[in-house]
């Protein structure tokens, strides 16, 4: 792969959109609209095989409408969605990555009938409005929402994309990339096949750097660049008391009670002020004055972040919002034992069970950490299994915990002096004349490792939609002017050369 780097920028005249610019970008976001209403209508649960392939047909329909080339890759699992334009070895190549699965839906949660069916929402007065979208073709209103699965992660920057596509045609651009586009049907339940299928497809795949359209823009709403995204693994841990529940008046005070067994144990694992003191667990984290400086850049108002999450005080394994991110976390994702609330027994509980994500930094191993925390919790006398206890083993040691471990997504952080990425926030600053928030690391995981560490190319999380948009949630939403600035980035970035 012939690599141009972007030494010297040369930027394509843009500026804010006016005139026919503004009625074209009008009528794009309009289409996009439509087309978004087909793509939602096909549920795509990641459980469920036969909704990926309904979304397959329809991506291979519209890419190839546009004149790519498009492949099904198969893979352990679901298939990935594979497409290209015409190869040219004189320019460097683009690859964008995007997913097309969704979470699963419980409509009972959502103020829709069908979360499948997009809607047409206005803010009247703080409550949600429905529109007819009929009303969209005398004029769009760039506050209007539209609620539907999969509206902004990720079904809405792939159509944006698409329709981009259809304007740079129309203008006769002469694309400065070679252009391939993979979607994941499988990110919504961690991507395991993605490694081996980037290993398997690595020549399909090659490119000179990667750009992801996951995930929100800053809470600003400026245009953001994101160099580095936190990996993931878990571990559940389960405690036990007697072998069934036991009348609490009978056997309690007798009959050792997991859930203070394990309440106690969970407590260790952090200090008062929220940091993890298992010994080793933030081993080879420095941040540089550089490195703090893009940090400190990032607008977070954590006072704000504070009265809109609604508590006191944060946790100081970093001394603000970004710093924190920057470390890897250890987070109770779920906690349970017996019955609660008005379903509440006077038991003691034969089990005790919490489930724990930790969230992984560059400098982090998932296994290391996972190994780690299993000793901490062997120094506090626990005999370890991974498989529910024997009579023998119950009565043979006084604590016993049960202990089961998630797979390893790693994180990847790309440098913040990355020519490809100054490129990037070069043309998103010239295009929309405001800052570019540039974010070191998100706090969330997107699997994009296995594309940096095989195919050996820096990667960047440009996001396009609101902050706001309620991913992986009821009423998930897309704001419509989020599509009038995914159609613009999307064009600024296809539109702009690099020159060595």
């Amino acid at each position: 792969m012939k690599r141009i780097l972007p030494f010297v920028l040369l930027i394509a005249t843009v500026c804010n959109v006016t005139g026919q610019d503004a009625v074209s970008l009008k009528s794009k976001v309009r289409k996009t609209i439509e087309e978004l209403k087909d793509f939602v209508a096909i549920p795509n649960d990641a459980l469920n095989a036969d909704d990926i392939d309904d979304n397959i047909l329809w991506l291979r329909n519209k890419f190839n409408e546009r004149g790519f080339n498009t492949s099904i890759l198969e893979t352990e699992g679901l298939p990935l969605f594979f497409a290209a334009l015409p190869i040219d070895d004189t320019k460097p190549t683009l690859l964008f990555y995007m997913h097309f699965d969704g979470q699963s839906v419980d409509p009972s949660k959502w103020n829709q009938k069908d979360p499948y069916v997009l809607e047409l929402m206005s803010d009247n007065e703080g409550q949600w409005q429905k529109e007819s979208f009929d009303a969209l073709d005398t004029d769009i209103n760039y506050d209007w929402r539209l609620f539907g699965r999969s509206t902004s992660d990720d079904k809405g920057p792939i159509v944006m994309f698409l329709n981009t596509m259809d304007l740079l045609k129309e203008n006769d651009v002469d694309l400065p990339f070679n252009i391939k586009v993979i979607l994941d049907s499988e990110e919504e339940k961690s991507s395991a096949p993605l490694p081996k299928a980037v290993k398997t497809y690595r020549e399909l795949l090659e490119a000179d750097f990667l750009i992801i359209n996951d995930g929100p823009v800053h809470a600003s709403g400026k245009p953001t660049v994101v160099y580095g995204c936190r990996g993931i693994t878990s571990l559940s841990l389960t405690t036990f008391g007697p072998v069934k529940p036991q009348h609490s008046g009978h056997y309690g005070n007798y009959a050792p009670n997991p859930g203070f067994i394990l309440s106690k144990l969970l407590a260790s694992f952090k200090d008062n002020e929220g940091r993890v003191v298992i010994p080793g667990y933030y081993d080879g984290i420095t941040l540089d004055d550089a490195t703090q400086a893009i940090l400190k850049s990032v607008p977070d108002d954590d006072a704000e972040i504070r009265e809109r999450l609604q508590f006191n005080l944060a946790d100081k394994v970093g001394s603000f919002y970004q710093e924190s991110l920057q470390f890897p976390s250890l987070n109770i994702r779920g906690l349970g034992s017996a019955w609660i609330g008005e379903e509440a027994r006077t038991i003691v509980p034969a089990t005790a069970t919490a489930e724990l994500d930790l969230r992984l930094v560059p400098e982090s191993d998932g296994n290391r950490l996972k190994k780690l925390v299993k000793e901490f919790i062997k120094n506090q006398g626990f005999y370890i299994t991974d498989t529910l206890p024997t009579k023998e083993e119950r009565l043979n040691h006084e604590k016993i915990i049960m202990i089961t471990e998630g797979s390893v997504t790693d994180a990847f952080r790309t440098d913040l002096g990355d020519a490809y990425g100054m490129y990037i926030v070069n043309t998103l600053e010239t295009k929309f004349e405001q800052d570019v928030v540039q974010i070191r690391i998100m706090g969330g995981t997107v699997p994009i490792a296995p594309f940096v560490n095989e195919l050996k190319i820096p990667a960047f999380l440009v996001p396009l939609v609101n902050p706001d948009n309620n991913q992986h949630s009821p009423n998930e939403n897309l704001k419509i002017g989020q599509i009038a600035y995914g159609i613009q980035a999307y064009y600024a970035l296809l539109s702009t050369p690099l020159v060595k």
